[in-house]
């Protein structure tokens, strides 16, 4: 069974801080979010690209909004209803995406 189709539930002592310092956690919602700023459309846009193409690869897509340099996202494992590893992998690529970008 493949990572995408079998994500493992994080556990309740998971740190997040060390995993993933940008994103916030909300846990009612088993969400992680974070807002990511670029210095234009174009570079929020190639994050974007970047990001769906690994998320492709991942089978697990993000809940995003644009609005010229800004993208909100919101990462959650639907089939779980929880936080689970597919989301920290996705959160820290788009970390490393928006590092490469900025």
């Amino acid at each position: 069974m493949s990572l995408a189709t079998n994500p493992q539930v994080l556990a309740e002592d998971f740190d997040f801080q060390k995993a993933i310092p940008e994103w916030t956690v909300h846990r009612a919602e088993h969400a992680i979010t974070r807002d990511f700023v670029f210095v234009d459309f174009d570079r929020a846009f190639e994050f974007m690209t970047l990001c769906a193409a690994y998320a492709s690869e991942l089978d697990h897509h993000p809940e995003w909004f644009n609005v010229w340099n800004k993208v909100n996202v919101r990462l959650s494992t639907h089939s779980k209803k929880a936080i689970t590893e597919l989301d920290i992998l996705m959160a820290q690529a788009m970390d490393r995406y928006a590092q490469q970008i900025s």
